[in-house]
């Protein structure tokens, strides 16, 4: 279910996710201002952030490279900046 989503990528816009680890299936679904990410994996390690900028940057066609994380380490709202 991870298709191209559509919103501005210039540089330095911030992303607002909503994050939900062990879920059934990796996906990523736009509601309005916001994205909600689906992962399988654990939140443990940084397994679960690293899962979801790799699942973030496939959905919006840039490299994982231009994806930081700026709020939300070890919540589940999370604020990412395109660079």
């Amino acid at each position: 279910m991870t298709s191209a989503i559509e919103l501005p990528l210039a540089s330095g816009t911030e992303i607002a996710v909503r994050v939900t680890p062990r879920a059934s299936r990796n996906a990523v679904v736009q509601e309005g201002d916001r994205l909600r990410v689906y992962v399988t994996v654990v939140p443990e390690g940084g397994k679960a952030n690293a899962a979801v900028v790799k699942l973030l940057a496939k959905a919006l066609g840039i490299a994982k490279s231009r994806l930081t994380l700026v709020r939300g380490q070890t919540a589940r709202d999370k604020v990412f900046r395109v660079d």
